[in-house]
């Protein structure tokens, strides 16, 4: 593909045949992480009021093809139904990221995606379905990159997830060059360019926004096509974020996201993979501990720091995940649902102190590093090495860790058959097709 490649004619021209082998397993790997952490989101209280609310304010009308929710339910409009999915998915922080958009691409992306496929009532096949998302990926990764890299705001995914969602849904549709424009200009204007540190200071159901992002997005792509006019998508078309663009198709950016093992912010996961270094070399006493100083970049000790009282301080919390490492050497959506409850939990945080490293701030956000003593109560003192978190992409998961995260999360909801089943289809997606996949994941 030629380097000045639009979007729409990205999204035009890419094929199953063209795509290598890496990215096709990427693909399909970040599908199924996606769904189970939908899954493990389904549990949440955000999951019950935002489907309650896009049952009530997001039905079909009379000319939309009412869909499901991504994992199923009332049939909604495609705009509720990525509401609902995106907003399920952000309820559990395991999702997918990228470091230099400081966010996440798939949350908003799939829920979106799979409504605008299946508003169409049209036969996709697995191997479309895995372009789409890589597409998808692509698409929200340089979106993101473009708007941090021309704004000094600290925004959330959902202001770039709007215009991803937009030109998939926009392609989806068959807008044809203007409508696409429009679309993305109205995702870029209306997208919720809302404050991330607001909520990392003030941790609630806001999440990262990209609920709200994949609903603007998709809502966008309708408006559009019924003739609503947006102004141009700037980090798209201007000239000063052309190198974000120019190696569209030809680099994959679905190779450079990071996945989390544990379900709580990034931030975080560094001194969590240090303190598991030390409770693996050492093999300590918990109840021994005195005191546990974390080193870490100003945004990762700007993250809530009490006992946590509910799930969304729990997910963006520092010294709560610190704590569940040390005394249990694991961390489970079960722990940010109700662990922090635990009065071992609580005395452990309430021996944490967290530290600025000045290394560690100069290289965020390409990089995230952390490193932790841990000093006993006989005046013991152990040291780590300093960590970045595991599941980047030069420090990779294995697949065993991928599948052992996607069935911890499934299968408390769906049962051990049912989760292994639906992993199964999507390792061999491009023999199958959405709508038999889409089945198992609702049956």
């Amino acid at each position: 593909m030629p380097s000045n490649i639009s979007v729409r004619q990205f999204l035009l021209d890419i094929s199953f045949d063209d795509l290598p082998l890496a990215v096709i397993e990427q693909a399909k790997l970040c599908c199924y992480d996606l769904l189970g952490t939908a899954v493990g989101g389904s549990r949440s209280n955000i999951a019950s009021i935002i489907t309650q609310h896009a049952l009530d304010h997001f039905a079909a009308g009379a000319n939309i093809t009412a869909v499901q929710p991504l994992l199923g339910g009332t049939p909604m409009s495609p705009v509720g139904a990525a509401l609902v999915g995106a907003t399920m998915i952000d309820a559990l922080d395991c999702h997918d990221g990228q470091r230099n958009t400081k966010g996440h691409v798939g949350c908003s992306m799939l829920p979106s995606l799979i409504a605008g496929l299946e508003s169409q009532s049209r036969p996709v096949m697995g191997s479309e379905l895995i372009c789409l998302i890589v597409a998808g990926y692509e698409i929200g990764t340089r979106a993101g990159m473009a708007l941090h890299g021309t704004v000094t705001d600290y925004h959330t995914s959902g202001a770039w997830g709007a215009v991803n969602c937009a030109a998939l849904t926009a392609h989806i549709l068959g807008l044809n060059k203007e409508q696409f424009n429009h679309a993305v200009g109205i995702a870029e204007y209306h997208g919720p360019r809302s404050q991330m540190m607001r909520n990392i200071d003030h941790p609630t159901m806001l999440k990262d926004g990209s609920g709200w992002g994949a609903m603007a997005g998709t809502s966008a792509a309708y408006l559009a096509a019924e003739g609503f006019t947006g102004a141009p998508a700037i980090t798209i078309s201007a000239n000063n974020v052309a190198p974000y663009w120019q190696d569209l198709g030809q680099h994959w950016q679905i190779l450079n996201q990071y996945f989390k093992l544990y379900p709580v912010c990034r931030w975080a996961q560094p001194a969590v993979a240090a303190c598991l270094s030390l409770r693996s070399q050492y093999h300590f006493d918990p109840s021994l501990v005195e005191q546990i100083t974390v080193w870490t970049f100003h945004e990762g000790v700007r993250l809530f720091n009490g006992v946590p009282t509910n799930t969304e301080q729990a997910q963006y919390a520092i010294s709560f995940p610190v704590a569940m490492a040390v005394l249990k050497g694991v961390i489970s959506a079960d722990d940010v649902y109700s662990g922090f409850n635990d009065v071992k939990v609580k005395d452990l945080i309430g021996k944490v102190t967290l530290l600025e490293g000045e290394k560690y701030n100069e290289a965020f956000p390409a990089e995230r590093w952390a490193h932790v003593c841990i000093r006993m109560l006989d005046g013991t003192e152990m040291v780590s090495e300093p960590h970045e978190a595991l599941g980047d992409p030069h420090k990779p998961m294995s697949k065993v860790q991928f599948q052992d995260k996607y069935m911890n999360l499934c299968e408390p909801v769906w049962g051990r058959p049912k989760a292994q089943q639906v992993l199964a289809y999507i390792e061999h997606l491009e023999g199958g097709n959405l709508a038999d996949l889409m089945a198992l994941v609702r049956s």
